[in-house]
């Protein structure tokens, strides 16, 4: 059977921190609030925008909600055209890819970003083909839910058995748990180890390469 290892892409692959942050507060100013504190903004890195409107403001209604997330998307394609995303890989994170793809491992994401915003950040990397799935918010809700993992696995002939969630928050680690997956957390991203822990990741590693040792002994 196949070994499938799923990676998220913001937090866990790439930095996108910046970009994501400057998007939400011109999100906000442009409806005429105040912009969220980047901390607040970091929490909800992972799920769809929706949510993550709603996480930030869980009492506005679900317009509300619904046109920030629509203003943020907005925002974000005008710092794209105006060449302002910032999203590079993390340090080993190529290494990772090439030395996992010559092990054997098919290789896939699973993402809160659009179907669009993913191909871009892949393709700015020259790494898009070496997924051979690739799961959006745009066709699946937003993550705990196992949808995004269940059609990954699906699609690469894998099994729960067989595959491992890689990433940076809690949301992955319940999507993980919540499809019968492995999940072991990554500490450069958005959530700290603890939360990890406690959502459900085996293990909460430092780096790349700590990273593949452990694949590599799975």
């Amino acid at each position: 059977m196949n070994r499938l290892v799923i990676f998220d892409c913001d937090g866990t692959l790439v930095d996108s921190a910046a970009t994501i942050v400057r998007a939400m507060e011109s999100a906000f100013i442009d409806a005429g609030l105040a912009a969220p504190d980047p901390l607040a903004t970091r929490r909800v890195v992972g799920l769809s925008l929706v949510e993550a409107m709603r996480a930030v403001l869980p009492k506005a209604e679900t317009e509300l909600h619904h046109d920030l997330a629509e203003r943020y998307k907005r925002a974000f394609h005008d710092l794209r055209g105006a060449g302002s995303v910032e999203e590079p890989l993390y340090p080993g994170m190529a290494e990772l890819i090439d030395r996992l793809d010559a092990d054997g491992w098919l290789l896939g994401v699973a993402t809160g970003k659009s179907d669009r915003g993913l191909a871009y950040c892949l393709d700015s990397h020259g790494i898009k083909h070496r997924f051979v799935t690739l799961q959006t918010a745009d066709r699946h809700p937003s993550k705990p839910h196992p949808a995004m993992l269940e059609a990954a696995i699906a699609e690469a002939g894998a099994t729960p058995a067989t595959t491992v969630m890689i990433g940076d928050t809690s949301y992955d680690m319940m999507l993980a748990a919540n499809a019968g997956a492995r999940a072991i957390g990554v500490n450069w991203g958005y959530h700290d180890a603890e939360d990890l822990m406690a959502a459900g990741a085996e293990r909460v590693l430092e780096n790349a390469a700590e990273l593949l040792d452990h694949l590599e002994r799975a």
